[in-house]
């Protein structure tokens, strides 16, 4: 008896203690892939001189652009893998190993050769670990279990609690030893994430280790054929120069959209979904056009708001001069505070909440005005903006990423087929490749010397997107049959 009730006691803040194993290695993740982006933008730019690669800035924001969407089009990978080899929780143990090792290559290879490796790998294996940390929070939890959203809502945390200390450390080290000892600490605290998980994995539900869709013996031939045909084309794209750095980001953003076409028709189209499960992905369609919207502007923290933190801000601290990556920590601390916030009031408001449809509207209204108020500031000259107003807008950030991010995470579990649930989660994460291929894509627009047509369009159209969605939302309730 004093067992049994031991066990029923055991949370993790009102949770299920199994979430703090995947919260754990998604922290030390996030601290790894937040710190190196923290400092990766400004290697790619920094002259020789100054210990960087001195791409012209332009291209180094499309390279950005792409690698960020290459990460979320990587969980197509990670949830395949899943869904179809290994289940959620093995595929995620294995694709942390591939993060430590992108890192490890670009602390250890010196310039471009460092560089395209360690990208590569952190793409590919940060893909599998978010479609899949995301899936396995979503098997600790029933349909109509209450804590669901609370509960993304304190696995959120943990992603920010990594992306606060990682640029903190990660840019202190930049700026004191250089920038491969930056990427050097990220490659550390990845290891120190996977040894956690490594302990805890044996105790998360079966369900999480399940493969829901295993592929026939006779199909894996195929499959690896096709899988190194896929990386000859791109080999030989490169090579005759059709894929080059400068265009990186389009074909990036071309090869996600299609990818979520073919991804919506292969869902919609099976015969081993119902007409319930049928009519709820079609009501995640506007939804995902709405979150393609947010993105675009939110991922130009690392693009835009990284050579805004460089060139035009005071980063002026009584005397000293702070590391521009610290800039990337701001936006986490607001999360750390929130998000329990949040979680109290979905908690509280229970059945009451607003729709998640007025959510994610609410978010890219909110992302518009973000963009909006950059324009005050526009002709300040070089160092001109306070410190204080970038703090102001990234808290505006903050408020619309709460809105929909973890919202959306737990959304994509609700509204998931059984038999593509893993893979329903990589059709949210496809939303962000696309839009954040598409930051890097609008961040080559950007001038600093005429700052106001960027801001204000751009802000403009996210508002519009977002108030189309609220228009829609009783016919897209409609289509979610039963799911708030």
């Amino acid at each position: 008896m004093t067992e049994t009730v031991a066990t029923k006691e055991r949370t993790f803040f009102g949770q299920p203690f199994s979430l703090v194993h995947v919260f754990g290695v998604e922290m030390w993740e996030r601290f790894s892939f937040y710190g190196m982006q923290g400092i990766l933008l400004l290697y790619m730019f920094y002259s020789v001189a100054e210990g960087g690669l001195d791409i012209p800035k332009p291209v180094a924001v499309g390279i950005i652009g792409a690698y960020g969407g290459s990460v979320y089009l990587a969980t197509i990978l990670g949830a395949w893998v899943a869904d179809r080899l290994l289940g959620s929780e093995r595929t995620l143990f294995f694709s942390a190993i591939v993060v430590m090792a992108g890192h490890i290559a670009l602390s250890l290879l010196p310039g471009l050769v460092g560089l395209g490796a360690g990208l590569i790998l952190i793409a590919l294996g940060s893909g599998g670990v978010k479609a899949n940390a995301t899936s396995v929070v979503g098997t600790l939890y029933t349909e109509k279990d209450p804590r669901r959203d609370a509960g993304f809502s304190i696995f959120y945390l943990g992603i920010n609690l990594g992306a606060f200390f990682g640029p903190l450390l990660t840019g202190l080290l930049q700026t004191t030893a250089g920038f491969h000892w930056g990427f050097g600490l990220a490659a550390v605290g990845m290891a120190i994430g996977l040894t956690q998980y490594a302990f805890g994995r044996r105790s998360l539900p079966a369900e999480s280790k399940e493969v829901p869709n295993p592929l026939p013996t006779s199909h894996r031939v195929r499959m690896g054929l096709i899988a190194a045909a896929a990386i000859v084309l791109i080999v030989v794209l490169v090579v005759v120069g059709v894929l080059t750095a400068d265009n990186l980001a389009d074909a990036v953003a071309l090869v996600t959209l299609a990818a979520s076409i073919a991804y919506f028709v292969v869902i919609l189209s099976s015969s081993r979904i119902t007409a319930t499960e049928r009519k709820r992905v079609f009501s995640f369609i506007p939804m995902f056009i709405t979150s393609v919207a947010f993105w675009a502007l939110y991922q130009q923290q690392f693009t835009v708001v990284t050579i805004y933190a460089n060139d035009r801000l005071d980063l002026n601290l009584f005397g000293w001069s702070m590391p521009v990556a610290w800039v990337q920590s701001i936006n986490p601390i607001f999360i750390i505070i929130l998000s329990g916030v949040f979680a109290a009031i979905w908690s509280k408001l229970g059945s009451r909440q607003p729709p998640t449809p007025f959510k994610f509207a609410a978010a890219a209204i909110v992302m518009g005005i973000a963009f909006l108020l950059f324009i005050p500031f526009s002709g300040t000259g070089a160092h001109g903006t306070p410190l204080i107003a970038l703090v102001g807008i990234l808290f505006v950030f903050t408020i619309a990423e709460l809105l929909l991010s973890p919202v959306g995470l737990a959304l994509s579990t609700r509204l998931a087929p059984k038999v593509f649930r893993t893979q329903m989660v990589a059709l949210f994460f496809l939303s962000i490749a696309l839009g954040t291929a598409l930051s890097g894509i609008l961040a080559k627009l950007y001038d600093e010397n005429d700052e106001v047509p960027y801001f204000g369009i751009s802000g403009l159209v996210a508002i519009v997107v977002g108030v189309l969605l609220v228009v829609a939302t009783p016919w897209v309730r409609k289509l979610m049959v039963g799911v708030r």
